[in-house]
Parts: structure tokens; sequence; C-alpha cells
């Protein structure tokens, strides 16, 4: 997520059951000065593994040997399942070896206990760094995959246009979405969703503009205007004409003739 800023601040759960380093760890370490924000800390590795199933959490700071559920299994049941992005390991010296042993199952690093200020801050700011990484190529994978999209829908609409323009008498939502491998329903809203307009719109528009060329030439009269740009009824073409251009087929070649003759 991101701070008011808009700089990348990452969400922290704290396991450990023992309820002093817990405490510290959560109450007194100045999250928000690295970039993390701590929601939650837990006692044992099943309770914090049930509360990821339910909560998205960027990096979880977890003790090796608890009750229940150890840090070993907490952390290989997260990656596995892709719960968490980067897990830390709380570590006594006696479990050192044990600890530098998890890092090949994926864990990210671990703290030595006592926990010392400067080795957590470091630690968790190299993991913020690959964090922004990881965000930084999502969001360009995201950009590319945009214009990608874009320049494809693209294609498609000026084909469902080119469709449309050359077809205006006969065409139909049913034939264009055929010619572009869609559903006549998807590409109705897809249509609507690209262009801002209905494809019925979109097509009377063809229609009208046609009408206005034909009634612009003396050799049509209104009726052969209107079966040529598809209508078989001419009242129901005088009734979209007017409704298009405001006035009807003979009032728009009255004013073409009135506008020549001044």
């Amino acid at each position: 997520m991101r701070n008011t800023g808009g700089e990348d601040v990452y969400k922290l759960v704290i396991v450990d059951d023992e309820d002093e380093i817990r405490h510290a760890l959560s109450t007194y370490i100045p999250w928000s000065n690295m970039g993390f924000k701590f929601v939650d800390s837990f006692t044992n590795g099943r309770d914090a593994y049930n509360y990821f199933h339910k909560n998205k959490i960027d990096v979880l700071l977890c003790d090796i040997k608890m009750p229940i559920m150890n840090g070993i299994e907490l952390a290989e049941r997260v990656y596995n399942e892709n719960l968490v992005s980067k897990v830390v390991f709380l570590s006594a010296h006696r479990e050192f070896d044990y600890a530098r042993k998890a890092l090949t199952i994926g864990v990210e690093d671990y703290v030595l206990k006592p926990t010392k200020y400067q080795e957590l801050f470091d630690c968790f700011q190299k993991i913020r760094h690959k964090l922004n990484q990881v965000n930084s190529n999502q969001q360009k994978r995201e950009i590319i995959s945009a214009e990608k999209n874009n320049n494809y829908n693209n294609k498609v609409v000026r084909k469902v246009k080119k469709y449309l323009a050359n077809n205006y008498k006969t065409a139909n939502l049913e034939d264009a979405a055929e010619k572009v491998h869609y559903s006549p329903a998807y590409l109705s809203k897809f249509f609507k969703d690209c262009t801002g307009e209905n494809f019925s719109t979109y097509l009377n528009k063809i229609k009208m503009e046609k009408a206005k060329e034909y009634l612009e030439s003396i050799e049509y009269n209104v009726y052969q205007v209107s079966e040529k740009i598809g209508y078989s009824n001419p009242k129901n073409f005088c009734r979209s004409f007017k409704r298009y251009t405001g006035r009807t087929p003979s009032q728009f070649r009255r004013g073409m003739d009135y506008e020549k003759g001044r």
C-alpha cells in the first residue's frame, strides 16, 4: 500500500511466543520510519497462518521455535501458498545454524536475539528495497500489458468501424461481432467502453451522415435515399433523420437550396 506521500508502505506481522519480545518489537520499534506498518502479532504459527488467509501481508517477522506450529513450518506454508512476500526469522544464538539452513526454503534473512535495533533496521531496509523493486517491475509489466491491450482494442474498434462504414445498409451487431470473434453482447459492451458510444448510436450516425450526402445529390429522391441506407420504410427514415438533424429530409434539402441561392 502507499502512504499519503505516495511512497510504498508494507504491512508487517510479528509472531513470537515470548510476550516480552513480541511486545517490544510491536511497540518500541519505529516501523513507520523504515517504511513498514505493524498490523498484528500472534503467539504461534497456526494463528498467524489462519490470519494470512484472510488478510494481505507483505512481511512476516517470525520466531523459529514456537508451540503448535513452528516458524519453519509456517514459512514453508506461506511461501508455498504465496500468502506473504518476505519472511524474516528471529533466532537465538543456539539456533544459528538452524536459522541459516532455513534460508534454503526462501526465508529472506534472520535476526539474532536479543534483537539490536541497527541490525533490525539494516535487515528491513534491504527487504524494503527488494519489495520496491518487485513493485516497480510489476508496475512496468502492467503498463506494458495495458499498452498491448489498448493496441489490440484499437484494432478491434477500427475493424468494427470499417465494417460499419462499408456495410452500413445491412450492418448489424451480430455480423459485426462475428467479424471480430466476439459475442454480440460482449461486443456491445466492449464498443461502448472503448468509444463512449453505443453500437446502435454509432451505426445510426453513419447512416444519417450518408443520408445527408445522398440528399445533397439531385439523383435520389427521399424514398431512394431511405432504401440506400437500409430503411425499408421511408417514414421510419424520416423520423430518424429528423431526430438526428432536427429537420426532415425535405427541410434539409430546402435548406441546402436556400444556402446555395444566397
